[in-house]
């Protein structure tokens, strides 16, 4: 693909799966085809099969009735954020790894997995009424601790994604004056509005901050050369970069990695120790790893699940 418009209908769709790269380092997929470790836009990946998982009795008895009543899970994701949460080539089926995890904490519940698309910024506000949970790459913040219970389950850098070649010359230690494109109600949209800021106050240019529903809209946006620049979660950027073949590179170091985590109803006790038994059951048995392997984002691994951890 070398023409914009066919490289846009691929990022909006991302039903293909290539070697992505989590925190700086690049992972294999356990099943990805020479395409695929070749970065060929022709590579596919089918979701993890957990219909080997089995409820544990244990666990589902901790899930309060409030999420059991229906008979399913219901996890609100922003399905634009590949590889950890997308639409697959029909255009309607979530797919990813955190989808993934989302139908195998269903199975070990004995629920049915119902991940539901929603804008980024408007899961949050919905917890405990529309959803369930929300999995979608969301970033542990005091903030978010405050109004919302969160358990640890991955970890991710952020990084800088440019044209191929780099014809504006960013230099990512001084982005005043570089137009920057983000997803809304992101944590990169809150640092690149902190930076911004920050250039006015040293009397430089600040920062052209443009807010995207989509991620998929802000990668397109830098293809076609309406912003200079997008800012993401490491494992995304890497996904873009490769998805695009030879048309976009990352710039710079990868900016702090900092812990993810799934979000629930804030005081929901007994819902916070089902979520957080149940992470820490698929890193002790190998579910986990097998997951993140499977979408070549292993590198973002971690060894504990905690309820809200402590955080920066």
């Amino acid at each position: 693909m070398n023409n914009v418009k066919q490289l846009s209908a691929v990022l909006m769709c991302a039903g293909l799966m290539l070697t992505a790269v989590a925190c700086g380092t690049t992972d294999e997929s356990e099943s990805g085809s020479a395409d695929a470790k070749n970065g060929s836009a022709n590579a596919t990946i089918q979701p993890y099969n957990v219909n080997g998982i089995k409820k544990d009795p244990e666990i589902a008895s901790l899930v309060p009735s409030s999420v059991t009543e229906d008979n399913q899970l219901t996890v609100g994701m922003e399905t634009s954020y590949a590889p950890a949460e997308f639409l697959a080539a029909d255009g309607k089926t979530p797919t990813g790894y955190d989808v993934d995890l989302t139908n195998a904490i269903a199975r070990v519940w004995g629920l049915k997995p119902n991940p539901t698309s929603a804008s980024f910024d408007s899961i949050i506000p919905a917890i405990g009424s529309k959803y369930d949970l929300g999995i979608s790459s969301f970033t542990i913040t005091k903030d978010r601790e405050q109004t919302v219970d969160m358990v640890s389950y991955y970890k991710a850098g952020m990084s800088y994604v440019v044209k191929k070649g780099n014809p504006q010359k960013i230099d990512t230690k001084n982005m005043c004056g570089v137009s920057m494109g983000v997803q809304t109600g992101t944590i990169e949209e809150q640092e690149a509005d902190t930076n911004s800021k920050k250039c006015a106050a040293d009397g430089k240019k600040p920062m052209n901050v443009q807010s995207f529903k989509m991620q998929t809209d802000a990668t397109t946006a830098v293809l076609t050369g309406k912003i200079d620049a997008f800012y993401a979660d490491s494992p995304v950027a890497g996904y873009a970069v490769a998805q695009t073949g030879d048309q976009l590179q990352t710039v710079g170091e990868d900016e702090g990695v900092v812990p993810q985590g799934i979000v629930l109803k804030k005081g929901d006790t007994k819902l916070g120790e089902a979520v957080q038994k149940t992470m820490q059951k698929f890193i002790d048995d190998g579910t986990y790893g097998k997951i993140l392997k499977h979408w070549g984002v292993q590198g973002g691994a971690i060894n504990k699940a905690e309820l809200n951890p402590s955080v920066e």
